[in-house]
């Protein structure tokens, strides 16, 4: 195995400078000793298999020259059963959202080139276990993610692990390449389930003003049809009553509560938004949110701290399982709360809050300059750019300059009572807010980009030790700033999904809250 893996180092090496100039290596330059029929046609690949080479660029081809090495140069394809077992999985995609005709294998016939049939069953077997791993889309190119530390993982590495199972145990090799974490797993049984029964049909429900309980409104009888169609009414409606109560309310929030809207029964038009929502775009979330899986299983970490940024919800992880939950306010559409990988490594106790620049130039600046006294109603102080204090009637409100504006702890302190911090570019982080009555809301994107957290002082409980509550506790009596650094920093993965499956089994969808949705459904292509 030690050869193994040296030989295919050594093809990296080779290799690496080309591939960032060329999509298909030119023959000559080709980095593999061609001591095989079939390692000579995968060199001369233009010229041998001419209608299989456009479809093989730099990188499928050191992949593709490495798993063949690693089983010893010869044709794979040709043993018993092995093509017909692959072939099953292939159709088994489907349960994952990916569409297995983009996996179809070359036809066998006596007129095929064996060389180029073998290699191309192997191109699309590589690809889809590629594919299934770590998505069929990059990241990187719709909803990138920014890490403290780069990723480790050699991708080509794991694949060809997989691809060697395959050989002898194809069902094991794509359950291996399936990511294993619970939320993927259990979103690909509900997406199995959905795509082979018949869409649902349901109407739209018209807007207008505030539906309160109690209320009468023409509107009552189409949303009635459409909760039933939804699911959410045991019995079709009768009659065209227009009073909005009883079952048809209940039925309103239970529809409210699986969308992460505020369960009041209150229909505003973000609830009829998330009502008019077609049942094959409900569908196609399914599907697109497991591409984002496969994106974040590469992230999630066994404990640790999990944001859901489009829910607005934070989950706390431990031995693998969600133990701990909480809701947050996150950034608005105009101010998004980026996606990172990073580690929390210190605590701010009663923490002053230093104005960050985009909210001081467009929140707090306008407001400076409408009303003389709002420095003093916010209990803001004005500072130089090396922390100097300086007095209000001292600057040009119309061009500042190089100021900064600091708030002191406490109660009426954005930030509250802690924060915690984690290295990042975008200034943003975990903290405590004085804003409680939002958190009953839905959808809660309300801040700048930094995380509200509701409960923040329980999250401090489970990520430290009982001496660091005990210490944390005595420091945050004190009422004045602390900096506490933790004895074991904890990782944090804030990511963005709008559908997963709960602990009872049923899908819950989260607002689309910045766009992506149509996006990644648009990338992904047509539904299966």
């Amino acid at each position: 195995m030690f050869k193994k893996h040296a030989c295919y180092l050594s093809i990296c090496l080779l290799v690496a400078p080309l591939v960032a100039t060329a999509d298909v290596l030119p023959v000559d330059v080709v980095p593999v000793l061609a001591t095989s029929p079939l390692q000579q046609a995968l060199a001369q690949l233009p010229g041998v298999c001419p209608g299989l080479a456009p479809h093989i660029d730099a990188a499928a081809l050191l992949r593709l020259q490495a798993f063949y090495q690693q089983q010893g140069d010869g044709p794979l394809w040709s043993v018993d059963g092995r093509r017909h077992a692959l072939q099953s999985q292939l159709l088994m995609l489907a349960d994952d959202g990916l569409d297995p005709t983009h996996y179809s294998l070359p036809a066998v016939d006596a007129t095929a080139n064996v060389l180029c049939s073998d290699i191309d069953s192997s191109r699309q077997y590589l690809q889809a276990l590629q594919d299934l791993h770590y998505g069929r889309l990059q990241q990187s190119r719709f909803e990138p993610v920014w890490h403290s530390q780069p990723p480790t993982r050699d991708p080509n590495t794991e694949v060809l692990a997989f691809a060697a199972t395959g050989l002898q145990d194809m069902p094991k090799a794509f359950d291996q390449a399936r990511p294993s974490a619970d939320l993927y797993r259990s979103l690909r049984n509900a997406y199995a389930t959905v795509r082979q029964q018949p869409l649902p049909h349901w109407g739209p429900v018209a807007g207008g003003p505030l539906l309160r309980p109690g209320m009468d409104d023409p509107r009552v009888p189409e949303l009635a049809r459409r909760l039933y169609s939804g699911g959410y009414l045991a019995k079709a409606p009768s009659g065209n009553g227009r009073q909005y109560q009883g079952e048809v309310v209940k039925a309103v929030k239970a529809f409210q509560l699986s969308h992460s809207l505020q369960a009041d029964g209150v229909i505003g038009a973000g609830t009829v938004a998330e009502l008019n929502i077609s049942p094959a775009m409900r569908r196609e979330q399914l599907r697109i949110n497991l591409e984002r899986f496969r994106w974040l299983a590469q992230d999630l970490e066994p404990e640790g701290v999990v944001v859901n940024v489009a829910a607005a919800q934070l989950s706390v992880y431990q031995s693998g399982i969600p133990v701990w939950q909480t809701r947050l306010q996150v950034g608005r559409a105009e101010r998004q709360t980026p996606l990172l990988k990073s580690r929390i490594t210190r605590l701010t106790l009663n923490p002053t809050w230093t104005i960050p620049p985009t909210i001081m130039r467009e929140d707090k600046l306008p407001a400076i300059r409408l009303n003389p006294e709002y420095l003093r109603q916010q209990n803001l102080q004005v500072l130089d750019a090396q922390g100097r204090p300086l007095a209000a009637d001292q600057v040009d409100w119309t061009r500042p300059g190089n100021i900064l504006l600091r708030q002191d702890a406490g109660p009426r302190n954005p930030l509250g009572r802690i924060v915690m911090r984690f290295p990042n570019p975008f200034s943003v982080y975990l903290h405590d807010t004085p804003s409680q009555p939002l958190f009953t809301k839905g959808p809660r994107a309300f801040s700048s980009g930094c995380v509200r957290v509701e409960q923040p002082l329980l999250l401090r409980d489970l990520l430290v030790s009982p001496a660091e509550r005990t210490r944390t506790d005595e420091l945050l009596a004190t009422g004045v700033t602390h900096e506490f650094r933790l004895a074991t920093p904890v990782p944090v993965l804030l990511g963005y999904w709008t559908v997963e499956v709960d602990r009872q089994g049923g899908l819950v969808y989260a607002p689309d809250i910045y766009g992506r949705d149509p996006v990644l459904i648009k990338a992904m292509g047509s539904v299966l």
